[in-house]
């Protein structure tokens, strides 16, 4: 019998798996397709302090290995989440890792401040510092060490452990993960969409409604894989979620064998809504056949000390 459990800095988990932000859903909108409870946690789609509408359409498109999003983080504000959402979701059992976001310092603060209340089954706070698909030239808080720092710090009044999801789309992420780390961030979310762009040469126009947007799905493992890699190595005793083209057990070892705790299944949940459950199930698969006796021996062996 493989050993799943793992820790997320001081959240223990029973497995490795999860969901990523943005691909869920806000309450238990997977359940059926999946058993919530047997995942490592949910989580849930960015919240705001208030209601946000998102972006015009197009919001989405396929490209080859992957998917544009410009979304724009719509949610319903932490308020209706917590009165509506949240209830059905703890329902289920599940682990739940809300996520929050803003376009200011204020306002994520505020976010967070209004989940302290939340009931213990929301074991972590994702702070999504770094989504790429607002548009209107919004500069992502993760671009900078010193406003990751400030936005982090700003975030402890959600009273739960912070995990700061941060940015490919950067030269100096060792830097800016340390800020985070620095600021009292318990664990890296490594990484969100890469910044890309699609148009159609018929109509010479954007494919996307705000031109550009984030490319996430299995083009992106690689970009994960490096961020995670050089963060582990960097930071040898932080705790990292590794996040994006995770579609089968064997991208999830890879990403354990990165330096990654736990993972995050995202894009591949639009194809099968059960992809979360199959890595899962494929994980502890791929451990058996390699004789790996706990997802622990994984955990960094990349850098030979696992």
């Amino acid at each position: 019998m493989v050993d799943l459990s793992t820790r997320v800095g001081s959240v223990a988990l029973p497995n490795p798996v999860m969901t990523a932000a943005g691909t869920a859903g806000h309450g238990a909108e997977l359940g059926a397709y999946v058993e919530l409870a047997s995942l490592g946690a949910v989580v849930v789609k960015s919240l705001s302090a208030e209601p946000w509408d998102g972006n015009p359409p197009p919001r989405v498109h396929e490209t080859d290995g992957g998917m544009l999003n410009s979304v724009g983080l719509q949610n319903p504000g932490v308020e209706e989440w917590l009165e509506a959402e949240l209830p059905v979701l703890v329902a289920t059992g599940a682990r739940v890792v809300a996520s929050v976001w803003g376009l200011t310092v204020e306002a994520y603060e505020k976010a967070a401040a209004m989940l302290a209340a939340c009931p213990a089954q929301v074991v972590a706070v994702e702070v999504n510092l770094s989504c790429p698909n607002l548009g209107g030239g919004h500069q992502m808080f993760a671009h900078s060490a010193e406003a990751t720092a400030t936005v982090v710090a700003a975030t402890a009044a959600c009273s739960r452990p912070r995990w700061a999801k941060l940015s490919p789309n950067v030269a100096n992420l060792t830097e800016i993960a340390g800020a985070a780390l620095d600021a009292g961030a318990e664990a890296l979310t490594l990484v969100n969409t890469v910044m890309g762009m699609a148009i159609d040469p018929v109509t010479r126009r954007p494919r996307l409604g705000t031109g550009g947007g984030g490319l996430s799905g299995m083009a992106i493992r690689p970009v994960a894989v490096r961020a995670v890699y050089e963060c582990r190595r960097a930071f040898p005793g932080a705790a990292i979620v590794g996040v994006g083209g995770i579609a089968r057990g064997e991208h999830a070892a890879e990403l354990l064998v990165a330096g990654a705790n736990a993972v995050q299944v995202g894009t591949a949940t639009f194809a099968d809504p059960g992809a979360t459950a199959t890595v899962l199930t494929e994980l502890r698969q791929w451990c058996e056949r390699h004789h790996v006796a706990s997802v622990a021996d994984l955990i960094g062996s990349v850098h030979g000390t696992p």
